[in-house]
């Protein structure tokens, strides 16, 4: 039996017996002597004698209680406060514990892997009956892990409620493991748990003004390194944004040729027919009109001076939409943003109406009827609205060319230009060559990119410099973040250290929170995150 159950080595089975579904084992203690947990002295008097019942782990899936006739012996020592003491079972057996060692760490396993409801239903198929709460109770009450000196130290925020709480999590770098779990994600929390662990060397972080706060003031001996990714990140969006702000010079431009030609001399100005289908899509749109009326309302309110909060108040609009009304150069930018040039339900089937309608068949019902043969799904009335400049002029013009989409010119400046296929390529040379700031851009980009995966971070001050001496407005507002927090970024672009051993944890502590079933307080998620891990 010892053999089969090691954790029974240290007692003598005097028997076993199946009653039912369950296994009962009668034992005893197989030692003379027992150890006074008080002061630590060998007593082998004996006052008496008593069982105690302990369930253990299952075997070939039927649940075991141990029943272990214990001794309660004197204490001999002459300064101990105890008279008597019960002997433990080292393994097997702790003081008030009606389980074993082996089967309470089984389920503090299964606790911190599925937590409640869910560990519950495999502790049970196990053959470890316990209820939910027994689970979370045994996870709360396991110690926390010993810190020690952590030389290089990673941060950055998780929410524990997305948009309104957050918290902050510290990961040990070297090991890859959390370290600890802080409420909030202030730079006076954050530079308090610095002066109490001593001897950071290293703190990778995010842009966050909060975190690096925090380092100057609780390690200001450690040197900051800005994670990589997020400088890409944060060059990204005001890619985006550069490429929103000047997405009309590719509608304005006749560098892209229109897919569908026409046929010469049928007497019609096409051009001002390609015009009033432009107006017909964006002046007279919906969309457009609203985002007009709101960029005055919004500048309006500024010029007198009002702030966000109150601009916010006053319109009954969301702060992040009055923030990126209020903070526009122009409504230009804001309906070129990606949001507002969302495809139309008809693009696909725009040059063969266009084809149609120089054919003769001006129909709007027909052409429903034909493209709906073809796969559309829109209504006739989007049909008759988008043919309706044609009517007043009596002819189709070219359908307009296909001008790529903001995210996905943005995506083709970010990628690698191995990564783009020949149309790609080719679709990519001709946004460029149509506007120079956005030639400038790629440019800035590709530059970036081999500084940044190269870490050439002696080469940051001539990048700043050539982005400045371009017009490139968003850009400098990414220069202007990058100059106040120079050392850091410098750092990342040098050094060989990185978040990404962070950002691996905080998408494991988002699975932790989703098991978790709204019982994800504080304690218990800092109890799964550590010692889960």
């Amino acid at each position: 039996m010892a053999v089969l159950l090691p954790h029974l080595a240290d007692v003598v089975v005097e028997r076993v017996e199946q009653v039912g579904a369950s296994v009962l084992i009668w034992a005893h203690p197989r030692a003379a002597r027992a150890t006074c947990p008080r002061c630590g002295g060998e007593s082998g008097r004996v006052h008496s004698r008593y069982e105690r019942r302990l369930a253990d782990a299952a075997v070939a899936g039927q649940r075991v209680q141990i029943r272990l006739r214990v001794r309660r012996f004197f204490c001999d020592g002459q300064r101990c406060r105890a008279r008597t003491f019960a002997e433990q079972v080292t393994g097997l057996t702790r003081r008030y514990a009606r389980r074993t060692v082996l089967m309470r760490g089984m389920l503090e396993s299964v606790g911190l892997a599925l937590a409640g409801r869910a560990g519950t239903r495999l502790a049970a198929a196990l053959g470890l009956p316990a209820s939910r709460s027994t689970l979370l109770r045994l996870v709360r009450a396991l110690p926390d892990p010993q810190i020690g000196t952590v030389t290089v130290l990673g941060v950055d925020d998780f929410s524990l409620r997305r948009g309104q709480v957050y918290g902050t999590v510290l990961i040990d770098i070297d090991t890859g493991r959390p370290i600890d779990l802080l409420a909030d994600r202030e730079a006076d929390t954050f530079a308090t748990w610095l002066r109490e662990h001593p001897g950071t060397r290293v703190v990778c972080r995010d842009r966050a003004g909060a975190y690096a706060e925090g380092a100057r003031r609780g390690a200001p001996e450690a040197i900051q390194v800005a994670d990589r990714w997020h400088l890409w990140h944060n060059l990204a969006e005001h890619v985006e944004k550069t490429v929103a702000a000047h997405h009309s010079c590719l509608r304005q431009s006749t560098d892209i040729a229109p897919e569908v030609a026409i046929e010469p001399g049928r007497g019609v100005d096409l051009v001002e027919a390609a015009r009033a289908a432009q107006l017909q899509r964006t002046e007279n749109s919906a969309l457009v009109a609203r985002t007009k009326a709101r960029y005055q309302a919004v500048q309006s309110l500024k010029a007198d001076g009002k702030g966000i909060k109150t601009i916010m108040r006053e319109l009954r609009l969301a702060k992040e939409t009055v923030r990126r009304f209020y903070r526009a150069e122009g409504v230009e930018e804001l309906l070129a943003k990606p949001r507002a040039g969302r495809p139309s339900v008809l693009d696909t089937y725009k040059p063969y109406l266009h084809e149609r309608w120089n054919a003769g068949i001006t129909n709007a019902s027909t052409l429903h009827r034909e493209i709906t043969e073809q796969g559309y799904h829109g209504s006739r009335g989007t049909v008759a609205v988008y043919l309706a400049p044609f009517r007043a002029l009596g002819a189709a013009p070219p359908p307009a060319p296909a001008v790529p989409k903001v995210r996905q010119i943005t995506s083709w400046m970010l990628r690698r230009p191995e990564d783009l296929d020949t149309e790609e390529q080719l679709q990519l040379k001709q946004v460029l060559a149509a506007c120079p700031h956005l030639d400038a851009t790629a440019a800035h980009v590709a530059a970036f990119a081999e500084m940044l995966t190269g870490r050439h971070g002696e080469r940051l001050d001539t990048w700043m410099a050539a982005v400045d001496a371009d017009d490139l407005p968003h850009l400098h507002r990414f220069v202007t973040g990058l100059r106040r927090d120079y050392q850091a970024v410098h750092n990342g672009l040098t050094l060989a250290y990185s978040s990404g051993t962070v950002e691996g944890n905080v998408n494991r502590i988002k699975m932790i929170k989703r098991q978790m079933y709204g019982r994800a307080k504080f304690d218990l998620l800092r109890k799964r995150i550590l010692l889960a891990a």
